[in-house]
């Protein structure tokens, strides 16, 4: 059986990487011409492509989502810029700081510029019918007539559909014929990747595949059937050499990017507690005391990351009542202050919890903490209600940004909130992170109507 010749990507990466080199030492030569010695050519140059790995900035494979994308870039000029300034500051470059940084900015600009450039001309060479990948399905099942719908409107990912082979065919367009006749149109047509469904074929048939593709070094990818096991976020790892499949891998596990989320919690809480509740505590403690009798911050016990309780603290916007741990805020409830009806519209109310931010309870985005009497009675009725403490909760998240905010009326309400908040935890990324926060201050001003 004679082997294919394949039409794997194998050029894109190397393209990135000498343009990209090419980019550096340009700006390099540009901005400092002669006063740049051979081994800050050699440490600039050494120091990016070792980064580069550990941040698998080059590692762009055709399904990898734009948010990824952008993560990792990140990623990179972060620990680049690092590793740049560490080094001048170590041999103490006779050269202004500020200039450095012009320096890096410029190579950003035109890495970033040759990225996109360079990925919008790849989608329109693939969507033209170049650097695609030949594919045939094996089967049939729910998940393979989705995966056959993406192959074959999806044609920026260069991916060409040839048909698929099934013992009973519920797609005659697509529609090969027997699974046994697979193998030998796979031969003579030079397939690249085999989808096999696990639901209609046998141990042996698999079995049979898998040594089939590695004989012809073809790729071979199997598509569960069973929908409560096999999820999009399960991770392969390895004990020893036995294979065990993670059910969910969450991204605040990578320590890069939970030290990334941390840093930029205590850099926007400080921002918040210096420049606006610095003056906005003793203005609303004048308020409030003449409002009604008790303190300026009501503190409530509410669930935090891995169901550890904690001082959650805001402005006090009700009277002092026997209520407050036990019964949610309600429209025209009248334990609210005349100034708690607007910090509460305005979500002023909400401001002190920077604090817990500041000191690690809380995030700036994530699920929002409930009480714990809420916890004990949603925990026993909505399937999931707790994967939301896997992670620090959040002043702000996907939920409120998205309307669900306020008083709990039915059931329906709290599972909206968690499927968002389960979504939020599983496809993080900073980019999520800012549009939440933007979409929130846009509520805001257009004016909620739970908010009460």
């Amino acid at each position: 059986m004679s082997l294919q010749k394949k039409r794997y990507s194998k050029y894109i990466k190397p393209i990135s990487v000498i343009a990209h080199l090419i980019i550096l030492n340009g700006i390099l030569y540009y901005f400092f011409k002669r006063q740049i010695d051979f081994y800050q050519v050699l440490y600039v140059n050494f120091s990016w492509l070792i980064i580069s790995y550990f941040t698998k900035f080059y590692n762009l494979h055709r399904l990898l989502k734009a948010p990824k994308v952008i993560t990792r870039f990140l990623n990179q000029i972060a620990i680049f810029t690092l590793a740049y300034f560490a080094y001048i500051n170590l041999l103490r470059v006779n050269v202004s700081t500020l200039y450095h940084a012009k320096v890096l900015v410029f190579i950003y600009l035109f890495v970033t510029l040759f990225r996109v450039l360079f990925l919008l001309a790849l989608k329109k060479y693939r969507i033209g019918g170049g650097n695609y990948r030949k594919v045939v399905v094996i089967g049939e099942n729910e998940n393979v007539k989705n995966i056959i719908h993406f192959l074959n409107n999806k044609s920026e990912y260069g991916y060409r559909l040839l048909g698929y082979f099934s013992n009973s065919s519920f797609h005659q367009e697509n529609y090969l014929g027997k699974i046994s006749e697979a193998f030998s149109f796979i031969s003579h047509e030079g397939v690249h990747e085999i989808y096999c469904s696990t639901s209609e074929l046998n141990q042996q048939q698999i079995n049979e595949f898998i040594d089939f593709a590695d004989n012809n070094l073809i790729v071979l990818k199997l598509i569960p059937d069973s929908k409560d096991v096999f999820r999009k976020e399960m991770v392969l790892e390895y004990f020893d050499y036995t294979p065990v499949l993670s059910i969910r891998k969450l991204p605040f596990d990578e320590p890069l990017i939970k030290y990334f989320k941390r840093g930029f919690d205590i850099i926007f809480s400080l921002f918040i507690i210096i420049f606006i509740l610095s003056w906005l505590i003793p203005l609303l403690y004048l308020i409030v005391k003449l409002d009604s009798k008790g303190p300026l911050f009501f503190k409530q016990e509410r669930d935090g990351i891995n169901s550890n309780t904690f001082n959650c603290y805001k402005f006090r916007s009700m009277k002092i009542n026997n209520n407050a741990d036990s019964l949610q805020a309600q429209k025209e409830d009248n334990r609210i202050t005349k100034i708690g009806k607007f910090i509460r519209k305005t979500s002023i109310d909400e401001l002190p919890q920077f604090f817990n931010v500041l000191i690690g309870d809380m995030s700036v985005v994530g699920p929002r903490p409930h009480m714990l009497i809420q916890t004990e009675e949603y925990a026993k009725q909505i399937d999931k209600y707790m994967v939301r403490h896997f992670v620090k909760p959040g002043i702000t998240g996907l939920a409120q940004a998205r309307g669900y905010r306020g008083e709990i009326q039915n059931k329906r309400d709290m599972e909206n909130r968690i499927r968002l908040d389960i979504y939020y935890i599983e496809n993080w990324s900073f980019l999520l992170d800012i549009k939440i926060i933007f979409q929130t201050i846009l509520n805001l001003f257009r004016g909620e109507e739970k908010a009460y």
